[in-house]
């Protein structure tokens, strides 16, 4: 008998058996809308021209070598990726009370900053501290802080189904009234999945609540840059925060905004009360990295640091960056278009009021289902779809198929 006969099959990650889904499918115009990736208007991945001269110049570089990087990463990588987050002019870096660890991807930082939290986050062991994640949320949220050892993940009120927009006033209610000390993942910009955010007014009323009740602030910035087309517009929660002197985590991820998927490119920012509060913090970061991933990889994170610490290098990845942006606002203004032009019911204006490479199209779940049978139009079972998957080659079938599936099925 096999010492693994018990172990039971898991259920395939959603996303995945979408792809996989789409890609057994064999009629001619499938239009796969449930991929987490940017794609050109081709459908092709895009790798940005300024990291192939990156990677050019780090193959040419004789100085470079296989050695251990140090364990909490590439030392220039972890400075420049929280500047860009917290800005070049951040008090707190000024006051060297900001810290970070390289990590694999905006996952392994969300991994690290619950493994830190759960056996230091007010004393020892806090596997009883709520944590709150939004309403719909990226998946993994609630899987990463489950399986540190959090015991109490409950959802705080974020979307409004019927308005197809923020529920500001449930999800200010439920910072009122959860337990003091409760930890919050936010999404730093480009909600995932509904492309909703907060404004700046509304994120100040949020930051106004949190700081009152003693409540801890989780950022998750995976599209900053990728969101509006600018770094500063999309950091403007982050930086705000921090300036109204939040102790925080900001988990960054450099997949969508380099083009840097399978490299896991990330980084764990760490904002502290003072600079001897940041020094225990790091000490106990490199215990959990050494039991973890015992050493980070460096390819990935030399791209992003030789862009950022260039002028020149930055200044092209900035305008990379914007164009994928300025993709995804077009095809967003266009889906709009076309559905108002063919009269379908409801309203569309969400679809250019939300921002960033997701969309909550409203959809339910009836009419996802005839999407994927009868149209061969894949999108998730939520309704959201991927901006990128529209192209100038299939924006008139999908419109089309969603004028059919809102007008035919109930």
């Amino acid at each position: 008998m096999s010492v693994f006969s018990e172990v039971p099959q898991a259920a395939p990650v959603a996303v995945f058996k979408l792809t996989q889904d789409f890609n057994n499918d064999q009629f001619p115009n499938k239009v796969n809308l449930g991929v987490g990736a940017y794609r050109t208007d081709e459908g092709k991945p895009w790798v940005l021209p300024v990291v192939k001269k990156v990677e050019s110049i780090i193959v040419n570089d004789t100085t470079l070598n296989h050695e251990y990087l140090p364990i909490l990463g590439l030392p220039e990588f972890r400075s420049s990726a929280s500047k860009i987050a917290l800005g070049d002019d951040s008090p707190a870096i000024q006051e060297n009370r900001v810290g970070a660890v390289q990590c694999l991807g905006g996952t392994g930082a969300l991994k690290m900053g619950a493994e830190f939290l759960r056996r230091f986050y007010n004393g020892n062991n806090n596997t009883k501290t709520p944590v709150f994640v939004s309403a719909p949320t990226w998946e993994n949220h609630n899987a990463v802080f489950s399986n540190a050892g959090f015991e109490d993940v409950r959802p705080y009120k974020y979307w409004d189904a019927q308005n197809r927009g923020l529920d500001l006033a449930g999800f200010l209610g439920d910072l009122e009234s959860c337990p003091e000390h409760s930890i919050f993942v936010l999404h730093a910009c480009a909600h995932n999945p509904t492309g909703t955010d907060p404004t700046q007014e509304q994120w100040k009323q949020i930051a106004e609540v949190m700081m009152r009740r003693k409540l801890f602030v989780f950022f998750d910035s995976a599209y900053q840059g990728f969101a509006s087309g600018s770094l500063d517009k999309d950091a403007w929660a982050v930086r705000y925060f921090v300036s109204m002197g939040f102790e925080m985590l900001c988990a960054q991820s450099f997949s969508k905004n380099f083009g840097l998927y399978n490299e896991r490119v990330g980084n764990l920012t760490i904002v502290a009360r003072d600079a001897d509060n940041l020094k225990r913090v790091l000490s106990q970061m490199e215990k959990i990295v050494r039991t973890t991933w015992s050493n980070p990889p460096s390819q990935g994170a030399r791209v992003v640091a030789v862009t950022l610490n260039s002028p020149e290098l930055f200044a092209e990845w900035k305008d990379n960056v914007k164009t994928m942006a300025d993709r995804v606002l077009l095809m967003r203004a266009q889906l709009k278009a076309k559905l108002q032009a063919l009269g379908t019911p409801g309203t569309w204006e969400h679809i250019t009021d939300q921002i960033g490479m997701f969309s909550f199209t409203g959809l339910n779940p009836n009419q996802v289902e005839y999407m994927i049978k009868e149209k061969h139009i894949y999108l998730m079972a939520s309704g959201r779809i991927n901006m990128c998957g529209l192209t100038t080659k299939n924006i008139d079938y999908v419109a089309e198929s969603i004028h059919e599936a809102v007008t035919s099925v109930q």
